[in-house]
């Protein structure tokens, strides 16, 4: 027999006082469960399942059961003012000594804690007076997080994953390559690095002409839409008296990553074919220079660079510190030994950053420019010698061994791998003018 529905029962039969009542009391009954749900009512209400992506804010649309708690209400934000230490950070946030006893003590990472540094950002977790948790901004893309435990204070590195876009930028010389991509918006680090790059090829403090034009095409990374700073170089292309050089940026089977031209081969080569960044040639190589101390005729077996007190003086090559001290005459000096042929040397240095008996890679800086020693001012002498004689470190770059090359069974992967970056310098050379359409192919140069 078929159970008569309510719905039809209140068809058929208006219904009596009793039946009101009745339906009234179980009304009541049925509000007060749902006020008051038991285990099964609250598990099934919680039991339904969220989409992998739901954000916080759409947590209760899906089931308005779970609170929608944003990670920062629970956070009070604070900066480092000058003359601040972890106590007085802590007093201005309601917590006392012992707290910053307990944390101090309660972490192995101690020194994110007492190095602040004033405008630092920081953020406290606190409830009930008691502290959960503490962030430390370290930069823009990285925060320490510490969080209370059972037996003390969790570190965990929070990191921000920034977006990346590329960007092409060129520039025409006419004083100086500073200059020149200061113009064009280019940061101080990647002037650098293009030098770094093409510094295998030419010698920035001597070969650079006016009229002589660069392409880079490079990274930028942005943080939420503002540029935050420039990434690495993947391709840029150095045009001198008319010669154009190519370096495209490539991380070959073995893991290593470097700088090729077209044909495969490094840019970078066994020697730098100058130490130091955007000087002058104050002093050639000469043998009958008059001294400028001395006022005589005396040899000079290097190559002395002008540059500014502190710059950087780099190893020409990898090899070992030879001699690394002081003399009268020399000032600071370092001498790097290059297997069993080749020495070079670096004099008047302000200070000296390696030691003797150190292994040091080309490009490491080993001291910085002074004018120590015989010095009429701030400059870098250079020598370089072979099997034991003096050569001119400017000419004898050009007879040394040959740079290394991609190997043939990895070619056609570094082809494809610097295809699209050559495709963009060839179109953006032939939009400026620099390049006819004709010269673009992958297969020139």
């Amino acid at each position: 027999m078929q159970p008569i529905s309510v719905y039809r029962q209140q068809k058929s039969r208006p219904p009596g006082k009793q039946l009101v009542a009745a339906a009234a009391t179980f009304c009541a009954v049925v509000a007060l469960l749902l006020l008051l749900p038991g285990e099964q009512a609250e598990a099934k209400r919680t039991a339904i399942p969220l989409p992998l992506d739901i954000t916080p804010t759409e947590v209760e649309r899906f089931n308005p059961a779970v609170e929608a708690i944003s990670p920062s209400d629970h956070w009070q934000e604070a900066k480092v003012r000058s003359g601040d230490s972890l106590s007085i950070i802590f007093q201005r946030q309601g917590l006392s000594a012992s707290d910053v006893h307990e944390l101090l003590t309660g972490t192995e990472l101690t020194r994110p804690l007492t190095r602040l540094r004033p405008g630092q950002e920081l953020a406290f977790h606190i409830e009930g007076g008691k502290l959960l948790g503490l962030k430390i901004k370290k930069s823009e893309m990285t925060t320490l997080l510490y969080e209370r435990a059972p037996d003390g204070f969790q570190v965990s590195e929070l990191n921000r994953e920034p977006e990346v876009r590329t960007r092409v930028t060129s520039a025409t010389i006419s004083s100086s390559l500073y200059k020149a991509a200061e113009d064009a918006d280019m940061p101080e680090r990647l002037i650098m690095e293009l030098a770094n790059i093409f510094g295998g090829v030419m010698d920035f403090v001597y070969d650079v002409r006016a009229g002589d034009h660069f392409i880079v095409l490079y990274e930028e990374l942005y943080l939420d839409g503002e540029r935050y700073k420039a990434g690495k170089i993947l391709a840029a292309e150095y045009v001198n008296r008319g010669r154009s050089y190519q370096a495209y940026r490539y991380t070959d089977s073995l893991g290593k990553t470097g700088y090729y031209a077209l044909n495969g081969e490094s840019m970078q080569k066994a020697f730098l074919r100058a130490p130091l960044e955007f000087s002058r040639i104050s002093s050639p190589f000469n043998p009958k220079r008059l001294h400028p101390v001395f006022k005589t005729v005396r040899p000079h077996r290097g190559i002395d660079y002008a540059a500014p007190r502190g710059t950087p003086v780099y190893a020409a090559g990898d090899g070992r510190v030879l001699e690394a001290g002081y003399t009268r005459a020399n000032g600071n000096y370092v001498v790097v030994q290059h297997g069993s042929q080749y020495i070079t040397k670096y004099l008047h240095l302000d200070r000296k950053a390696v030691r003797k008996g150190e292994r040091v890679d080309q490009r490491q800086i080993i001291g910085w420019v002074g004018a120590t020693g015989y010095a009429t001012g701030p400059h870098l002498h250079y020598e370089f010698l072979l099997n034991g004689v003096h050569r001119d470190p400017r000419t004898i770059v050009e007879k040394l061994p040959k740079a290394k090359k991609i190997t043939a069974t990895e070619m056609s992967q570094y082809r494809n791998t610097i295809h699209g970056m050559h495709l963009q310098l060839s179109t953006y050379a032939v939009q400026a003018g620099y390049r006819s359409p004709t010269n673009s192919s992958i297969d020139a140069g």
